[in-house]
């Protein structure tokens, strides 16, 4: 009796298969946290050697996309380092030049 009320119909059941696109299964691989994590360093770099403060904001924001994109297994080690690092630029370049940020357009205006 309990099988008659049963509303799951077994034969109309179809088993999941990933979509195929040119001959190759879909992975969901995204490289965003990657390159964020790069662009991240090379602006805390530049942040930090050529005393550009607005670098050390961007660093601190391509960081900042790189940790919430990244996934639980991706490496969390380069990730806290790439995000100090960017820190430490935006710390360093106010230690040295306590003035307020003027951005690089304005420069060029006067």
């Amino acid at each position: 009796m309990n099988n008659s009320m049963d509303p799951r119909r077994p034969d109309r059941e179809i088993r999941y298969r990933p979509s195929v696109v040119n001959n190759q299964v879909q992975s969901g691989d995204d490289a965003t946290p990657d390159y964020m994590n790069i662009l991240g360093m090379i602006f805390s770099m530049c942040g930090l050697m050529m005393r550009l403060k607005w670098c050390a904001w961007v660093a601190l924001y391509c960081s900042c996309i790189s940790f919430a994109n990244s996934r639980v297994s991706d490496d969390t080690k380069q990730i806290l380092s790439s995000f100090m690092l960017s820190i430490s630029a935006v710390v360093m370049s106010y230690l040295q030049n306590p003035q307020p940020m003027t951005p690089p357009w304005a420069n060029a205006m006067q």
